[in-house]
């Protein structure tokens, strides 16, 4: 391994890392000091380690066997918001509840969404990422890069391929920044819109809970929760993992789950929809690491 100025772990648990607090360990952790730092590191790793970015945990399964290469952490550093204009430049180790703050801040609206995703800019900027109604390619401007060889890039949104839950950025590429535009707007009606999104997540999400945020995605015309209800799959279990009672697309880690119990389940789930509804649902939680035997 590269010599960092951050901060390098071998053996990295990363279970305490994830919502879903399970899973193994990533052979290598790097949580580096700065843009610079990330780049120098990059440029000097092996071209065959492969790397990984890891946000808040939020929308993952990490298999029990651990993660193979190098897991990149954005630290505080990475965080920052700032407003230009209409636009804010996001950070992309920034939480969409940051986001979605400095921009009522700010006077900016059209970003209230951001406050119901629970993830960071780099993971969804990469996933195109939504929430009641909107999705981060109806606002992103550009973003800007760490390739894989260590160099910066800047991209528009037209060029990252944008589809439903869907970027090509590339593994091993790291979203350091974003702009996200939104439009003039009233500060106290942005509150109160962001107040409703989160009354409305908690009242129909599991949230206090050991899980990782919308397990499918919605298939065209369809709503994937519904599915699972209308399949008979809510409150099915497998080892120490259950879906959850009160959102049927949320599974949760109820009682000291494996990942691969998760995992296990979600693939059950996925054959009871398509033997009950002809629906084959798509996992909308990234699912990395190896399968321990």
């Amino acid at each position: 391994m590269p010599t960092p100025r951050g901060k390098l772990t071998a053996a990295a648990p990363l279970a305490p890392l994830v919502w879903f607090k399970a899973g193994g360990a990533a052979d290598w952790l790097f949580e580096p000091a700065d843009v610079e730092d990330l780049c120098a590191f990059l440029a000097a790793l092996d071209p065959a380690v492969p790397v990984m970015a890891l946000g808040l945990g939020s929308n993952l399964i990490v298999r029990d066997g651990g993660v193979p290469g190098v897991v990149v952490r954005l630290g505080k550093v990475f965080g920052k918001v700032r407003a230009e204009g209409e636009t804010l430049v996001c950070g992309g180790g920034a939480s969409g509840i940051a986001v979605s703050s400095a921009a009522r801040d700010a006077g900016i609206a059209g970003l209230e969404f951001l406050r119901g995703i629970p993830g960071t800019v780099g993971g969804f900027v990469r996933m195109n990422g939504g929430a009641y109604g909107r999705e981060v390619a109806d606002a992103l401007v550009d973003v800007t890069i760490v390739t894989r060889a260590g160099f910066i890039e800047t991209r528009p949104a037209a060029a990252l391929g944008y589809s439903y839950r869907h970027s090509n950025l590339a593994d091993g590429e790291i979203v350091i920044a974003a702009r996200l535009k939104g439009q003039p707007g009233d500060k106290a009606a942005i509150q109160a819109e962001m107040d409703r999104i989160a009354a409305a997540r908690e009242a129909s999400q599991p949230l206090r809970t050991r899980t990782g945020g919308s397990t499918f995605k919605n298939p065209p015309g369809l709503k994937a929760w519904e599915l699972v209800h209308n399949a008979g799959c809510r409150g099915l279990r497998v080892g120490g993992a259950e879906v959850s009672e009160k959102h049927s697309n949320f599974l949760i880690n109820s009682h000291g789950a494996r990942a691969a119990d998760i995992e296990a389940l979600g693939e059950l789930v996925r054959a009871h929809v398509l033997r009950e509804q002809g629906v084959s649902l798509e996992w909308e939680i990234q699912r990395v690491g190896r399968v321990k035997p």
